[in-house]
């Protein structure tokens, strides 16, 4: 996740507080988790509308949350744990506007809040501090701002009714409508910024009169009308209209995602990286990849993973929470996670890095290669077909095909140490807790269960012998058996 940024664009006027409704059950979704927190490019979607809020410098924040409120709660003190959010309880949903009523005594809980405050939904991921932050200087001084959306099928969106001035006088639900009003294109996207004192004035003036007997905060357009406020009702089309689209089942969440993943690219372009098939990645919104980085097609890089310049990664990788340094290459269909690797390293293909793996500067891990809680040190090469855990593998030295680390005895790990310009043959097997001296070799096929000497040669080999004829007289003998 992005470090909190700090804006002035929306605090050089009155204060600024959010209210984000994250209280609903989300049954659509047919989760046992909140709604909220189902994932958007790696980030819970309530905390995507938080940060989106924090950096459009809206400085004060309450939550109302009721089903599975201590999780939401728990999720948002660990992503925000200097940051004061309020919490208020909305213990039975009764409606929008019986959500901002429960926010109100933590709004005010330090005292009168005169400000603006703006009602978000915490199902809205794709939100951006940029959208808010430009709805707030576009329309600094109305007390009621409304924002809509121009859409083709308006579904069961509520709907915008406008005077023959194109003032806005009442939001109509879908379930309220008349046919004619059915007809109307442009409907209330369900994003908010009012007067606190108009806000909770015209709250206490709402009835639940409607097809779901609920207490509507779209009925607050119609306490402005009558106190004569001025509303402001901008109509978001294209891009900024796709941010607010909510996520009510599990393909509203596919597609959101899809936009999240289609802005990250484009970010990622646009700072200096080739990306040969964009459409085919999956980012994370906490990943950083530096300039001149080449990125091929099916690549999953999420995460914190920090990328540095000109890395090249290739088509089918899969790296989670990784540091990769400038100039390393990651070759195809290689799978990493919780790895670092130092520059000019070279990974795979058909590698595995384990969490706890620290590959330093110009390491080589070649094709069919794991490795766990292991560091090689720089210039240390383990080219084919072997596995290391629990291990250190000095400068330079070499690990042949086939070379395995018994780091496990069935109860605890222990760990082997491979000294700089160390030599392992193919097949070898290093049973731990072991060494092997610097510049010593270990023969091919050899089974290690003492310390090896520097500049030793350790083999464990039989002696050779040759039976001649006896290939001969075995198949004489067997030959009988095909009859």
């Amino acid at each position: 996740m992005t470090d909190i940024e700090t804006h002035s664009g929306m605090t050089s006027g009155p204060q600024q507080a959010a209210i984000i409704m994250a209280a609903g059950k989300g049954t659509r979704m047919r989760s046992k988790h909140s709604k909220v927190l189902h994932e958007v490019a790696g980030i819970p979607m309530i905390v995507r509308v938080v940060e989106s809020a924090l950096n459009a410098g809206i400085t004060k924040v309450v939550l109302v949350v009721g089903h599975q409120s201590e999780e939401v709660i728990e999720t948002l003190n660990a992503r925000f744990p200097n940051v004061d959010i309020s919490w208020a309880l909305q213990a039975e949903q009764k409606g929008t506007a019986h959500a901002v009523m429960c926010a109100e005594e933590s709004l005010m809980n330090q005292g009168a809040f005169s400000g603006d405050v703006w009602i978000l939904s915490g199902d809205v991921p794709t939100l951006s501090a940029s959208l808010l932050r430009s709805l707030g200087e576009a329309h600094p001084r109305e007390p009621l701002l409304v924002t809509g959306m121009k859409l083709d099928d308006p579904k069961s969106y509520g709907r915008l009714l406008k005077d023959d001035q194109g003032e806005l006088f009442a939001i109509r639900e879908a379930k309220d409508c008349t046919l004619s009003e059915r007809a109307v294109d442009e409907v209330n996207a369900g994003l908010y910024r009012v007067e606190a004192t108009l806000l909770f004035n015209g709250l206490k003036t709402i009835k639940t009169d409607n097809a779901q007997g609920e207490y509507y905060l779209t009925d607050l357009v119609d306490y402005a009308v009558q106190q004569g406020s001025k509303i402001a009702c901008p109509i978001l089309t294209g891009e900024r209209a796709l941010q607010l689209e909510g996520v009510n089942d599990r393909v509203d969440l596919a597609a959101a995602e899809s936009r999240a993943q289609h802005s990250l690219a484009l970010a990622m372009m646009r700072a200096g990286v080739t990306l040969l098939r964009p459409e085919t990645l999956r980012l994370s919104a906490m990943t950083i990849v530096g300039e001149d980085s080449l990125i091929e097609e099916g690549v999953t890089l999420i995460g914190e993973s920090v990328v540095g310049e000109g890395v090249t990664i290739e088509r089918g990788c899969w790296i989670k929470d990784c540091t990769i340094a400038d100039g390393t290459v990651i070759k195809a269909y290689s799978h990493l996670e919780g790895a670092k690797i130092g520059e000019s390293a070279s990974v795979g293909p058909f590698a595995r890095l384990r969490e706890g793996t620290v590959l330093e500067a110009k390491v080589k891990i070649g094709n069919f290669v794991e490795t766990k809680k292991t560091l090689m040190e720089e210039g240390a090469k383990a080219s084919h077909l072997s596995y290391l855990g629990d291990a250190k593998i000095g400068r330079s030295a070499n690990i042949g095909a086939g070379t395995i680390t018994c780091n496990y005895d069935g109860y605890e790990k222990h760990q082997t140490v491979v000294g700089a310009g160390a030599f392992i043959g193919s097949d070898t097997q290093l049973v731990a807790p072991v060494s092997v001296g610097e510049g010593a070799f270990v023969a091919a096929g050899t089974t290690v269960t003492q310390n090896v000497p520097a500049d030793a040669l350790v083999l464990t080999r039989p002696e050779t012998t040759h039976r001649r004829g006896w290939a001969t007289l075995f198949h004489q003998r067997r030959a009988h058996l095909k009859k």
